[in-house]
C-alpha cells in the first residue's frame, strides 16, 4: 500500500512512536517484526526508525493473506496439527537474546469466513503448543512487545462501506492516528500523560483490595472473584532489564486476573469479535464456578464453541479489563472489527490464558502455585467486548460492602 505524501509525516511519527514508545527498542537490541504483505512502505519506515534507535538486527517475517486463505482451503487436514519447528525456534531466538517483538496488523476481518472451524482451531492449538516458551515470555513481560495496526483495503471496506471507495483508507488512517494520539502536537508526551492517568486508576483499584466484581447491564449479570494477591495493571509494562514498553497501541484499559473457578452468571457481548478471519456476533456465555456451560451466538456460534473447546483453560476466563464508555475510540462511534481497537472502546473479558504479572510475584510462581491462586492457563487468549453506556459495576469488599466502580458505562471512582 502506497503512503500518500500528505500523510507521510504522520506515518513517520507513528513508526517512531511504535519503536520508541511501543516496543521501546534499546541500543544493540534485536527486533522481530511480523507484518502482512501490503504494509511494505510502512514497515520500511519502521525498520529505519528501529536502526536509528540503535537496534542491532531487524528481522521482518512477512505473510500473505491470500496464500493463507488458500492454505486453509486446500492443505491436507492433518497439516493443521503441525507447526514448523524452525519458526518456533526463530521466536525463541527473540527470547534468548532478550529482543523485542512488534506485530503490525492490517487484517481482513472476513479472511477465513467459511473455512471449517476445525482447521482454524487445530492450528491455533498446534501453534500455541509450539510457541509456549515465546508466549510465556510475552505473558511475563520478559521481552518488550507491542501491536500496532495500519489500514488495508479490505479492512477499510469493512469499517466504512458507506463511504466512497477512495475515502475509506484515508478515513481509517485518520481514525488510527487519533486513537494513538498522532494528532497531538507531541505524541510521545501525550502518551506519557495518558499512561500516567491509567496508572492512577490502577492505583485506586489496587488500594481498594476488592474481593469481587459484579457486572450488571442488559443481558449481563456476572460475578467475578478476585484473589487477595491480584494486581490491577495498565498497558504500560516493564521488562526485567528495566525497559518500559506499551503492549497495545492504542490502549485505554486497566486490567487484572479473575479467580479461575470464581466466575458465575451470564454475560452478553456488545460488539462483534473478529477472530482468526471470522466475525462472531451477539453471543451470550453462562459461567458456573468459572467454567463456560452455555453458549449462544447470532453469528459464528460453531467457531465460538470450537474456540472454547480448544483446551481445558479455554472455557475459563483469564482477564478482566475496565474501559470507560467515554473514551476516544468509543466516542468515535466506529466499529473497527479489530480487537486491538474494539477492546479499547469497551469493558472486556478474555477467555483463556491469564497474565501472571497481574498476581503478586506471579512471574516467579511455579505452575502449581499459579493454579492454587486461580491463574488460568491455555494456548488461547481472546478478548471479547461486554461494555456499554448501560453497564454498572460494583466492587465488593471482604466484609460484603459494595463500592461503585462504574455507573452508566463510566468510572465512578
Amino acid at each position: 500500500m502506497t503512503i500518500h505524501k500528505e500523510i507521510h509525516e504522520q506515518v513517520k511519527k507513528y513508526a517512531e512512536l511504535a519503536i520508541k514508545v511501543g516496543v521501546n527498542v534499546q541500543e544493540d537490541q534485536p527486533l522481530w517484526i511480523s507484518a502482512p504483505l501490503g504494509s511494505e512502505d510502512f514497515v520500511r519506515i519502521v525498520v529505519k526508525e528501529a536502526y536509528l534507535a540503535g537496534a542491532r538486527n531487524v528481522h521482518v517475517q512477512w505473510y500473505d493473506e491470500e496464500i493463507m486463505r488458500t492454505h486453509y482451503e486446500l492443505a491436507p487436514y492433518d497439516v493443521f496439527y503441525e507447526y514448523p519447528t524452525w519458526l518456533a525456534a526463530a521466536h525463541e531466538w527473540v527470547v534468548d537474546l532478550k529482543g523485542a517483538f512488534l506485530q503490525i496488523e492490517a487484517n481482513d476481518p472476513d479472511l477465513l469466513k467459511g473455512i471449517h472451524p476445525d482447521r482454524i482451531l487445530n492450528f491455533e492449538k498446534a501453534s500455541g503448543d509450539a510457541l509456549d516458551r515465546f508466549y510465556e515470555a510475552i505473558e511475563n513481560d520478559e521481552i518488550s512487545w507491542s501491536i500496532v495496526a495500519i489500514p488495508s483495503k479490505k479492512w477499510a471496506d469493512k469499517v466504512f462501506p458507506e463511504l466512497p471507495e477512495t475515502d475509506r483508507i484515508p478515513s481509517l488512517w485518520n481514525q488510527i492516528f487519533t486513537s494513538v494520539r498522532i494528532d497531538q502536537p507531541d505524541p510521545v508526551s501525550a502518551w506519557k500523560t495518558h499512561i500516567q492517568t491509567l496508572n492512577e486508576k490502577a492505583s485506586q483499584l489496587n488500594s481498594l483490595k476488592l474481593k469481587e466484581m459484579h457486572y450488571q447491564s442488559k443481558g449481563t449479570d456476572l460475578k467475578i472473584d478476585l484473589h487477595e494477591d491480584h494486581i490491577w495493571l495498565t498497558g504500560a509494562s516493564q521488562t526485567p532489564q528495566g525497559s518500559n514498553f506499551i503492549a497495545n497501541m492504542p490502549t485505554e484499559e486497566v486490567y487484572t486476573v479473575p479467580v479461575k473457578t470464581g466466575v458465575n452468571g451470564t454475560v452478553t457481548s456488545t460488539k462483534p469479535l473478529a477472530y482468526n478471519g471470522n466475525v462472531i456476533e451477539d453471543f451470550t456465555l453462562t459461567f458456573v464456578n468459572g467454567k463456560i456451560t452455555e453458549v449462544s451466538a447470532k453469528e459464528g456460534e460453531e467457531i465460538l464453541k470450537k474456540l472454547i473447546d480448544t483446551d481445558e483453560g479455554a472455557s475459563y476466563l483469564g482477564e478482566v479489563a475496565l474501559v470507560p464508555h467515554h473514551s476516544p475510540i468509543s466516542d468515535s462511534g466506529i466499529l473497527f472489527f479489530n480487537t486491538l481497537f474494539d477492546e479499547n472502546a469497551s469493558n472486556h473479558l478474555a477467555i483463556g490464558s491469564s497474565y501472571p504479572t497481574c498476581m503478586k510475584d506471579g512471574d516467579i510462581l511455579t505452575d502449581e502455585e499459579r493454579e492454587e491462586k486461580g491463574l488460568n492457563d491455555s494456548v488461547v487468549h481472546e478478548d471479547f467486548m461486554i461494555g456499554s453506556e448501560h453497564m454498572n459495576i460494583d466492587g465488593v469488599n471482604a466484609d460484603g460492602s459494595r463500592i461503585p466502580i462504574f455507573r452508566n458505562g463510566n468510572w465512578a471512582i
